[in-house]
């Protein structure tokens, strides 16, 4: 299975750290941003906001916020978007004050192709291709509405994640 083009743009050590929390299962969103000197914040960001990344103005490295009214499923998907933009798009993040700000739809103003970007990444580190496809073929190998609930629960995602990363999984 092909890595993804963002997969391969971050740094070696930044992937041996996605792959060793990887290989626990569900991925530790919280350890992930930890071991990136990552804080993050349960806040509550207003209607129509997901989360938040910027500089921590208390001191050194980021602080990703996530909107506390969200479920848990979407806010592991919203953290690990924001640790997408970390990897992928600090100078955005260090250029502006307020950093990068998403939208429940995962806009935030910055170029479609930033959030296409920062959303293959979060799909990279919660949902890893081949354990997925593994699971899968455990699971009968057929995309089901049975399938879809098991490995979105396996992977502590939602469904509609499940299913969109299922288009890009070879079983």
């Amino acid at each position: 299975m092909a890595e993804s083009r963002e997969w391969q743009r971050i740094k070696p050590a930044h992937r041996e750290i996605i792959e060793r929390l990887q290989a626990a299962g569900s991925v530790p969103v919280g350890a992930l941003a930890n071991e990136l000197g990552i804080h993050i914040k349960v806040a509550n960001l207003g209607p129509g906001n997901s989360g938040q990344i910027s500089r921590d103005p208390d001191g050194e490295g980021y602080i990703i916020k996530v909107n506390r009214f969200e479920a848990k499923e979407r806010q592991r998907f919203t953290i690990a978007h924001e640790i997408a933009h970390f990897l992928l798009h600090k100078d955005i993040i260090d250029s502006s004050p307020d950093g990068i700000q998403d939208t429940v739809l995962y806009r935030s103003g910055a170029p479609e192709k930033v959030e296409y970007e920062a959303n293959r990444l979060a799909a990279d580190i919660l949902m890893p291709q081949v354990p997925v496809s593994n699971r899968l073929r455990e699971l009968g190998g057929r995309v089901t509405e049975k399938a879809i609930e098991v490995l979105a629960e396996d992977f502590k995602v939602s469904k509609g994640a499940m299913e969109i990363r299922l288009q890009n999984v070879a079983a």
